[in-house]
This record gives C-alpha cells, sequence and structure tokens, in this order.
C-alpha cells in the first residue's frame, strides 16, 4: 500500500523539468542539495531551498468516515537560480524569474500536455503558491527565488 504519493510527485516533477525544452540546455536540474557550482549559471533545485531543513512539507488526514483513503497536502520546497560574473542585478533577477515561469508554464494543463498539474498522474493538482527573492553581489551577481510546489492527492 501506497503511503504517501510524495516520492512519485518528486520524480514526476523533475522527469517534467528535465524534459522542458525551454530548460533543457542552459538549466541545470538537481535533485535535492549539491555543492555549489559555479559553471552552471543557471540552476533548479527540486526538494531543497537554502536555509531550509525540510524538502517536502506534508499533511495527510481521513478523508471521510471508514478511514478507507486519506488525503495528502504537501509541498515540494524547491530554489531556482541565476548567477553571473558581472554587476547587473536587474538581469539576475529576471532571468531567476523567467527559470521559474517556465516551471509554472510546465504544471499548467494544456491540449499538449492535458495531465501536466497531475505531475503525469502522481497528484490530483500541483501548482506553485509561493515565492521568496533573494539577491546578492559578491564577485558578480546572484538572484535566487525559494518556491513551493504545492500538492493534493489521495492515498
Amino acid at each position: 500500500m501506497v503511503t504517501s504519493r510524495v516520492p512519485a510527485a518528486v520524480a514526476a516533477l523533475l522527469d517534467i523539468l528535465r524534459a522542458a525544452p525551454s530548460l533543457a540546455d542552459s538549466v541545470h536540474i538537481e535533485d535535492g542539495p549539491t555543492a555549489v557550482n559555479l559553471t552552471d549559471p543557471d540552476r533548479i533545485y527540486v526538494g531543497w531551498q537554502p536555509n531550509s531543513e525540510a524538502a517536502v512539507n506534508l499533511q495527510q488526514d481521513f478523508n471521510a468516515a471508514g478511514a478507507r483513503t486519506r488525503d495528502e497536502a504537501f509541498v515540494i520546497n524547491c530554489y531556482a537560480e541565476s548567477r553571473s560574473g558581472d554587476k547587473d542585478m536587474a538581469a539576475r533577477r529576471d532571468r531567476v524569474f523567467e527559470i521559474v515561469g517556465v516551471v509554472e508554464t510546465e504544471l499548467r494543463a494544456s491540449n499538449a500536455f492535458p495531465e501536466a498539474p497531475t505531475l503525469n498522474g502522481s497528484v490530483l493538482w500541483a501548482h506553485i503558491t509561493t515565492g521568496d527573492l533573494d539577491q546578492s553581489k559578491s564577485e558578480g551577481t546572484r538572484a535566487g527565488l525559494n518556491f513551493g510546489v504545492a500538492c493534493f492527492a489521495r492515498i
């Protein structure tokens, strides 16, 4: 018996992002935390945010009397980052929002991908719900955006 849809949802989100044509050649998609790698200026981390202990926050409850099925709500913590050796903060900020915009587009249903909001059938729905922008200038510029992909599933 499946006790959580979290592993399937994280795997599906990674698959969707790695297959996205708009990210394929320019953005490194990372599963969880990794050592800092400045050779890839644009990155998305799935299941990791700076200064956060949790990869995913989840909650379950019975969905009806009889305790036969449960509802599961969870947020996959993610982080997008864009770095450059120049001092143009506006360009980094614009780029990181462009990257997260691609994530949001990939999670929306379309005629070509009607299953998109379900993370390939792993959840009932998923969408971006939160975000926090951070910026720094040290040997160049960096803009990062913490964002959460909220999901709802029935198990």
